[in-house]
């Protein structure tokens, strides 16, 4: 790693309780490696709360918690989860991100290579994602009361002009799009957790979604509602937007982007496609007189090449959400109850 002043860290390897103090060690760590990796000007000044410049609109703020393991996985690691999940929330809500703030649970012991090789791929999300992290905090805890390191960030945006989502707009007769395959992001995690191996690697849709969004918000009037499909899969985010507008939500089976290897994964494992997480996907419910304009406005950015109308809104069974499986047959589309995928975000 290139810090930018070695000696101090490289004297430990490894994270120690000191580095969480508050004193010498912490601002060490602090000076020589979060400085580095997520220089801004608002962090530069290196108080306790960042001070930004007017944003000319309507905040919009989100925050979140990831604590993934294996902290590193194919596609991505907890670094790029931390950012990327965080802008996606902003994203989803109409906003463009700007800011996030960035706290570091670390466990004692954890390799200092380790914490620099997440640090600096949390940065180059940051930077593709074009937010700054502007503050932060880090603590450690004792050896076994953690496991490696834990990030939660929060995220500040300006809402864009003319946006107004919400799952209680959506009506009967809405379309339902889906930006592209679905399950990667868990499938990716849980391949390497219990150790499967298939012919394609399977790897983590984990992505910031935020050029997307607006791209699909560049007609916003008929634009009713965005989600990012994360814990819980598209179950859990249609659910949601079945309960809040209490109107029904059918999808076809048969429309659904799944990659043949997710597939076949979900098959060995017992699981459903529509209830693993995604880290790079979303699904917009829109007017149905714009659905065709939207589907080609998302399949020309390359988040939403795949994209796909995978259902509608309907008022034969207000609240439900049902799926229209291969054989013709009609399912009621469950969420998930209690753990199914652990720590996959």
């Amino acid at each position: 790693m290139e810090w930018t002043c070695p000696l101090p860290l490289r004297d430990y390897p490894t994270i120690v309780m000191g580095h969480g103090a508050g004193g010498q060690l912490s601002a060490e760590l602090t000076e020589h490696l979060f400085l580095p990796a997520f220089r801004n000007p608002a962090l530069e000044a290196l108080t306790d709360a960042a001070v930004l410049p007017s944003l000319g609109g309507p905040l919009v703020f989100s925050t979140d918690a990831f604590v993934v393991r294996p902290l590193f996985f194919p596609g991505g690691s907890v670094g790029e989860l931390a950012v990327n999940g965080t802008v996606n929330d902003l994203a989803m809500a109409g906003a463009i991100p700007l800011h996030l703030s960035a706290a570091f649970i670390l466990e004692e012991g954890l390799p200092l290579e380790t914490l620099g090789r997440i640090v600096a791929r949390m940065a180059e999300a940051a930077r593709r994602a074009g937010v700054h992290i502007v503050t932060g905090d880090t603590k450690v805890v004792e050896r076994g009361h953690g496991d490696g390191c834990f990030i939660a960030t929060t995220g500040v945006g300006v809402l864009r002009k003319g946006v107004e989502l919400s799952p209680a707009a959506v009506r009967p007769g809405d379309v339902i799009l889906c930006s592209g395959y679905v399950g990667d992001h868990g499938m990716a995690v849980m391949s390497v957790r219990e150790g499967l191996e298939f012919e394609t690697l399977i790897e983590s849709d984990c992505q910031p979604l935020h050029t997307l969004a607006a791209a699909i918000l560049e007609d916003p009037g008929p634009v009713r509602v965005l989600r990012d499909p994360t814990r819980g899969g598209l179950a859990s985010a249609l659910h949601e937007i079945a309960r809040q507008s209490n109107v029904g939500l059918r999808v076809d089976e048969t429309a659904l982007p799944v990659r043949p290897e997710v597939r076949a994964a979900c098959e060995l494992l017992g699981l459903d496609p529509l209830h693993v997480a995604n880290e790079g996907k979303l699904i917009a419910v829109v007017a149905p007189e714009a659905a065709e304009a939207a589907l080609a406005r998302m399949r020309r950015h390359p988040a939403g090449a795949d994209a796909a109308i995978i259902g509608l809104a309907t008022d034969a069974h207000p609240g439900v959400v049902a799926v229209r499986t291969a054989v013709s047959a009609t399912r009621v589309l469950n969420m998930i109850f209690g753990e199914q995928l652990p720590r996959i975000c």
